[in-house]
Order: structure tokens, then sequence, then C-alpha cells
């Protein structure tokens, strides 16, 4: 016979932020925020463990605790974002209604009235939901009881691991298009496109709706595994010599690819008249244990808990766990079946399906209801051992799209967006934003830096690179950014004198002409004496006041040449000024072949490329100038002078550093200084210093990355390092990463495009950078699709339209 839901309901009502049963039990409901999964080392497991027992015992007696993991089948929706890019465009579509399951953690704390009679499959509310409570609770007994959920809550938080939000009235109940909880649980829906009233059937099957549900439970101890545990090994990331912890009852929570909900439920009776039950139980055994060899066991089964109970001072509970799974498709249900039973069987239990009580066990998961749970399907275990098979893992968390850097993560490919720079130094995890990516050949270095860069410049950064080898000559282009390199053809050409309108000749400008003209006249041994510096300075003073008298002339190395030829020459001897004061003769020839139609006249002569301050994406490409004594050593001190201009002049407006192999030769040169202190100040003025490099040898080898960049970047970005497992000690005391830093370095597969982060060693995680075609086809190195890009980028007028026309061509 049909019967109306809202009639059979238990739920009398919600006040005060609390469900309130027919039966007077008081409800206290949380949202969890729980630990990422793949996040936890065995320390963290077993602390975390400890950190739910010392909670749960803080509730008083006749309190039910159920815990409510929900993981539901969705797709991907990314959040509206202010970057309109052309990659990012391409990115929304790429990832758009990719398939995840979602996660989702409530705690119901339930306190029943003293003397509320005990609840079994046979007398439920859901065959008699019209009892009238057996007494009123009292003001001052639900504050004692609240207080003990407050202890409760702030135990838990102050574990680090999570975090807990009581959920209000509005939260609970049901408004306009939102589903509250309730209701939630009732129709198997998370949706908020209104509440549909949906009917319930139990029977063979069980039917919510469309829905068709199975339920699975750990009810009776012969089902439950011989062991449990705080963790379990996770084989698919664990190696040789590493062993990879995931939480005991993730196989029932993150692992099962359906749509399911796992109920926990510990119930906190009078521990001393449980004890009491099991002694008198014990007894009896002993009197029959002659007649039965089975009762000879049991008894020394029970004898052994009691013994344990009193001795370790454990806690006695009862506990339930069931996980509820459903389809809207009836011929999907033997393979849900044989997930989850797969499921139980990795933690070494047995799966039993609910049919004739399912019902009752459905109903008493119901959001303030477990109170009325069936007791016939609870058994008597430790506090302890109860928690072990508690979901203790929750979803990847992400910060708004603009915030932060899309990576993926690595179990269900769903995007998530990082904060690798203000979020970790506002909680203090962080008190730099250097960064180190060490990678081998092929390992992903290049595409990682190049997909973080592109993100910085979409959220308004200017990124100057120092590269050897091309890597980001398609992301240069694509954006419109300067690049510089050398070809015999198109040789590489500056202009450091050039001005823009607004800005003028400051010290530090001088200073950096002074030094570029020095470094272009004497060598390293020779000496620069005050008077030739004085000397530099009036020369640099005068020919601007020159230029500013006369808009015909253009800046450049040219002009400023003919200038000391010319007005200056007749200046020093006007001032008597005696060669070896400065020897102006000297500085002419030594620097004749920059001047035209000299060797060099190229290098400091540019037309093009000139307002390097505003320009939001520079590339110095060095690979062919790299050994030459003369262009190198020029290209970085215009590099240096360029990116300490940008972080004095540009306030408020990341700057982003990015040095590729190129930081091998850089430090030769005499620019190893300049590398520690940008990794020591930049951060002073919103600055990022990325260095990339390959070797293992070279990061230990090398006093500037060992001392200057390793110690100032808190922020590493490491590559698969499975070939390094053998010899691992040394690059993990390089680096210096922990133990769980380690087992989780070690799972990444570079075959699953996945990468390692750690930020100041207070957070480690996997990711994949999974990227869309054209972002692939923008960042690649890959030599045959490099060529194929530039072919494209040509034949279609730029890179965009190449990369598109390549992309679909690629589909096709």
């Amino acid at each position: 016979m049909e019967k109306r839901l809202e009639e059979m309901l238990p739920i009398m009502g919600i006040e005060h932020n609390c469900i309130l049963s027919k039966q007077g039990d008081i409800t206290l409901a949380y949202h969890v925020t729980l630990p990422e999964i793949f996040s936890l080392s065995n320390e963290e497991y077993e602390a975390f463990h400890q950190s739910w027992v010392k909670a749960i015992k803080l509730l008083p007696k006749f309190t039910v605790l159920h815990k409510q993991d929900w993981f539901l089948k969705t797709t991907y929706k990314q959040e509206a974002s202010s970057n309109d890019s052309f990659l990012n465009r391409a990115a929304r579509k790429h990832f758009e209604n990719r398939p995840y399951l979602a996660h989702e953690c409530y705690i119901f704390l339930t306190k029943k009235p003293e003397g509320r009679k005990v609840s079994t499959s046979l007398f439920t509310n859901l065959l008699r939901p019209g009892l009238v409570p057996e007494q009123t609770v009292k003001p001052d007994q639900l504050q004692k009881f609240m207080d003990s959920c407050g202890q409760f809550k702030g135990v838990l938080e102050d574990s680090g691991f999570v975090k807990l939000h009581r959920l209000t009235d509005e939260e609970l109940a049901s408004q306009n298009r939102r589903v509250g909880v309730i209701e939630k649980y009732c129709t198997l829906s998370a949706k908020d496109d209104g509440i549909l009233l949906k009917d319930m059937q139990f029977g063979h099957h069980m039917q919510i709706g469309e829905r068709y549900c199975q339920l699975f439970t750990l009810a009776d101890a012969q089902d439950l595994p011989p062991v449990c545990s705080t963790k379990t090994n996770y084989e698919k990331y664990s190696t040789d010599k590493t062993k990879f912890s995931i939480g005991f009852a993730s196989p029932l929570g993150h692992l099962l690819a359906t749509d399911h909900i796992y109920n926990q439920y510990i119930f906190i009776d009078d521990a001393a008249a449980t004890l009491k039950k099991i002694e008198s139980k014990r007894l009896r055994l002993q009197s029959l244990s002659a007649y039965s060899r089975d009762n000879l066991i049991s008894r020394d089964a029970a004898n052994e808990y009691l013994n344990e109970a009193i001795s370790q001072q454990r806690l006695s509970v009862k506990a339930h766990f069931n996980v509820l799974a459903w389809t809207e498709d009836r011929e999907q249900l033997k393979d849900i079946k044989n997930m989850i039973s797969s499921s139980l069987a990795q933690m070494d239990a047995v799966a039993k399906e609910e049919t004739a009580g399912a019902a009752q066990i459905y109903w008493g998961g119901i959001p303030g209801n477990a109170a009325d749970f069936p007791v016939n399907d609870t058994f008597d275990t430790f506090l302890e051992q109860a928690v072990c098979f508690f979901n203790t893992e929750g979803s990847p968390l992400s910060v708004h799209p603009d915030q932060g850097i899309r990576f993926c993560d690595r179990m269900s490919e769903r995007p998530v967006f990082l904060d690798l720079f203000d979020l970790p130094r506002q909680r203090g995890w962080t008190s730099n934003m250097g960064v180190l990516c060490c990678g081998s050949s092929g390992g992903g270095k290049s595409l990682t830096i190049n997909h973080v860069l592109r993100t910085l410049y979409d959220q308004g950064a200017h990124c100057v690179t120092v590269d050897i080898g091309g890597s980001y000559r398609g992301l240069c282009e694509l954006v419109g950014g300067y690049y510089f390199t050398y070809e015999e053809t198109n040789p590489i050409k500056f202009n450091p004198f050039y001005l823009l309108e607004d800005q003028p000749l400051d010290t530090e400008k001088k200073e950096s002409l002074k030094s570029l003209l020095v470094a272009l006249w004497k060598q390293e041994n020779e000496n620069f004496n005050r008077s030739e510096y004085v000397a530099l300075s009036n020369a640099i003073s005068g020919y601007y006041a020159m230029l500013d008298a006369d808009k015909a002339v253009f800046p450049c190395f040219n002009s400023f040449y003919e200038y000391l030829e010319g007005t200056y020459t007749e200046v020093l001897k006007t001032h008597k000024v005696k060669d070896r004061d400065f020897d102006i003769d000297n500085f002419l020839y030594v620097l004749r072949p920059y001047y035209s139609g000299g060797e060099f006249d190229y290098l400091l002569n540019a037309t093009e490329n000139l307002d390097l301050l505003n320009q939001r994406f520079i590339v110095f490409e060095l690979d062919n100038i790299r050994d030459n004594p003369i262009l190198f050593p020029v290209c970085t001190l215009i590099i240096v002078e360029l990116f300490i201009s940008k972080m004095r002049k540009l306030k408020g407006i990341r700057k982003v550093l990015t040095i590729d192999e190129a930081w091998k030769a850089i430090a030769k040169s005499g620019m190893a200084e300049f590398l520690k202190y940008a990794f020591k100040t930049i951060r002073k003025y919103n600055g990022v210093p990325i260095v990339i490099t390959q070797e293992l040898d070279d990061l230990v080898s090398s006093p500037v990355i060992k001392d200057a960049i390793i110690n100032n970047a808190d922020i590493k970005i490491l590559m698969d390092m499975r070939k390094y497992q053998n010899k691992f000690d040394q690059l993990q005391q390089t680096l210096g990463l922990s133990d769980k830093a380690k087992t989780i370095l070690l799972s990444v597969n570079k075959h699953d495009r996945e990468i390692f982060i750690d930020i100041g060693g207070h957070t480690q995680r996997a990711y994949k950078n999974e990227l869309s075609p054209e972002e692939y086809y923008a960042f690649t190195t890959d030599g045959k699709d490099r060529v194929k890009v530039l072919e494209f980028a040509e034949r279609y007028g730029s890179m965009e339209a190449g990369i598109t026309a390549l992309v679909k061509q690629t589909v096709k």
C-alpha cells in the first residue's frame, strides 16, 4: 500500500540550526573539508586517526556519529574567468564536460534521549512513525550536548587536517531551487534545479525515482577484514623503494567510480553496560564451552575483548558501514555489484548485499535519523578499529581560475587551479616566490614552464625569459612578445640608449649604461679608476642633453659614438683632461667595432623592439652566442638592466624572470651574483624567479644552484625521477625533501604527464599537466611538431591561425 513521504518522514522540524526528529533526537550537522586524496603520509594518517579518536571520546553517552560521504558522477564546468585569450578559450573547450567523481562529506551528531527505545529492523519509525517523544529535551541538556559538539569540532580542526562548517537552518532545509541535505538524501540528488518528489520502492530491488539502488553493508563481524589499519598500500603509485599509502577505506571512496554514498556510523552507548553484557555472554559461553569448540573459541574472543577494553582503556562502541550505490540503467546493476565486491575484497572484507533489511538501513541514513538505525545491523568493536573504516580523504582543492595555474587531478583528470605564489605566502608556507624546476630530458619541463608563464602573462605579469634551445618561441609569437635570437641573416640587436618619451634619464639608467660601456672597453683584469667613471658619467649626461636639444638625432650607439668623437672630445680638451685620467682615443678605438661599419655594428643600434620596459613578454634565446666572448656578456648585461628596471619601475605588477638551461653559461659569465641577488631580493618587488635545470649532477655540483637558488626556491616543480630511485638520497638531501615528498615524487610517471610540486615543504602534491591541443602546439619543443607549427603559422599569417588550422587537420 502506498504511503506519502511527508507522513512517514521521521523529521519533525529544523530549528536553531538543529534537526529535531519525531522521537526527540537532536542532530547537529557539519559540512566537512577532508585532506586531499594522495596527500597524506604514513605519519599523518596515524595522527589524523588519533584526532578522530580523541574528538569522538568527547561526545556524551547515547550519541550517534553519522558520517556520510557522497560521491557523484558529474561533469566539469569552469568558473567564469576574466582571461579570454586564445589558449584559455581552447582549454575551456578541451576540458568542458569532462566526467569526474565529485565528493561531499557531512557529519551528523545525534543525541538520543535517555530511555529511548532501541530500534531494530522490526521496530523502526519507518513502520511506526507517529510515536511521541518520551521526554522533552531540556535547554541545559541541549547546551551541554552542543558544548561537547563544539569541543569535537575544535579537536578535529586543531589537528590541521580538516575544516568543519556548521550547517544552518537555510542549508539544512530546502530553499527555492536549492536542495537541502534531507531532501538531497531522500531523492539521491544534489542538483539545484528544484526539488522533485520521487517514489520509493523497496522490494527485490530498491528504487528511488528513476534510480535503481543497491546497498552493501559491513554489519557482521564475520564479514569484516581480519586486520584493519589507518592506511593501506596503493600499488599503482608504489615503487621498489617506497610504499605509497592511501586511507584504509579509500576503495569505498574515491576509488569506487560510480554514484554512491558511503555511510559510516558509530554508536556511543553506555560502555560499562556494554562490557557487562559481553561479560555475561562470556560466562554463558564458559559454561557451554565443554560441549562445543565454537563456544570455546567465542569465549576466548570475548575474554580477549574484555581484557583489551580494561587494560588499554578502549572505548567500546557499536559500528556499521554501508555503501549505497545507484544507476539509472538497470543493466549496470551487475557491474556495480562487481565493482563494490572488488573494492571490499581490496579491504579483505566480504560483500553482503542487503535486500530484506535495505529499507530500514536506508531509512536510518536520513540526516537526523541515525538514532533510529536498526541495532541488529551493528557490531561491537573498539573506537580505534571503527575509525579505521572512515573515509579520510576528499577531492583536490582548487582556487578561482583567475588566481591559479591549471593542472589536473591525477586520478580523474579534472582541472585543478593551484595558487603557487600568493596564498602560500599568506598562510606562512613560503617566504619567497622562487621556483626551481628540475627533470630529465623529455620529462615535460618546457611544456610545464610554458604553461606557467602563459598563465601568469594572462593574469597581467611581465615575463622575461632567458633560454637556450628555443623552447619559448611559439608562446612568444602567440602573445606578440619580443623574441631576441642570433641568426646569420638576422643577428641579435638591442638599443640600450633608447628612452621612451615619458622615461627620464635616471641614475639607474646611467649606471647600467656605464656598466655596459665599461664591459665593452675593459677586460676583467683591467682597472677602472675614478676619473674614468666621472668622464663616462659626463659623457652620458652630455649626450642626452644633446638629444633633448636636437630631436632629429636618433638615440643609439652610433649617435653616441659620434657625440664622443666630436662634441665630447672638444669638451675634454677644454677641461684639459689628460689621457691618464681618461684616454678618449683608446676608448673610441676599442668601441669602434660597435659603430657603423664595424664588426658588431648591429648589436647596439636596433630600430625595432625598443620598448622593453612596457613589453610584457620578452625572450632572449642565447643558444648561438653562449660561447661568444663579445656578444654573450653584452646580452647578459642588457638582461640584468632590463629586469632590474622592471623591478623598480613597475610597481604593483608581477615580474617573472625565467632562466632555462642558460643558467650554466650565465653563471660562468659573471652573472652568478645577479642570480643570487634575484632569488634573495626580487620577492620584495613582487618578482618570481624561475630556474630550470636538467641533470642531477648540476644541482649537486654547482655552488650557485645549491647555495643560492635551492635555498631560496620555496616552490619546487619536479618531473619523473624514478631513474634516480637507487641514488635518490643525495638528491633528497640537496633539495631538502621529506620522506613524504620522496614517496610522492617517486610515484610520478612522465608517461601520464605527471609532475610533482612542493610548496615550502608544507604541502606536496602530484598533478597531471594535461594541455589542450592548441596549448601543446604553442609550447611544444618536439622537433617535428615545432617545424610543422612554424610552417602553418607562416602559411596562415599568424601563430594563432596556424595552430587553429593545425589542430583542425590533426583532429580530422
